[in-house]
């Protein structure tokens, strides 16, 4: 009897919040562009019980990506590093050049921030 022996692929894990529109569209895009190179994790699909994942909270507010070595990237970083997976990912490189780099980040914080103030901060407040 021959035994097969699946080899399970190992790939980048991209953390998005699949409730928030904009986030939702470029996920839609970065699946037809990294050609199934990422698996797609929907923070309000997973388990809150994960104990190697960053607090629900955390993964809101920011773009999570954990490469296969279990290291994390986070905000603008994972951003790039998951449009590198596209043919458009030198576009993104620029964001990472030391003044471009340091203006990205805090225009990107400063989205962000507010983009779950929005969505999150006052609905709980009501």
């Amino acid at each position: 009897m021959n035994a097969q022996v699946q080899k399970q692929v190992v790939k980048d894990t991209l953390y998005f919040d699949g409730t928030c529109p904009l986030c939702s569209k470029e996920i839609s895009l970065l699946k037809k562009l990294s050609k199934d190179q990422l698996i797609f994790a929907d923070i309000q699909n997973i388990s809150s019980t994960d104990t190697q994942l960053p607090s629900r909270e955390a993964l809101l507010r920011r773009l999570h990506l954990r490469l296969m070595n279990g290291e994390w990237l986070v905000g603008l970083d994972a951003n790039v590093a998951v449009w590198s997976y596209t043919k458009y990912g030198f576009l993104f490189k620029i964001l990472r050049w030391p003044l471009i780099g340091h203006i990205a980040d805090r225009i990107y914080a400063n989205w962000a921030d507010n983009r779950y103030e929005k969505r999150y901060k006052c609905s709980q407040s009501n």
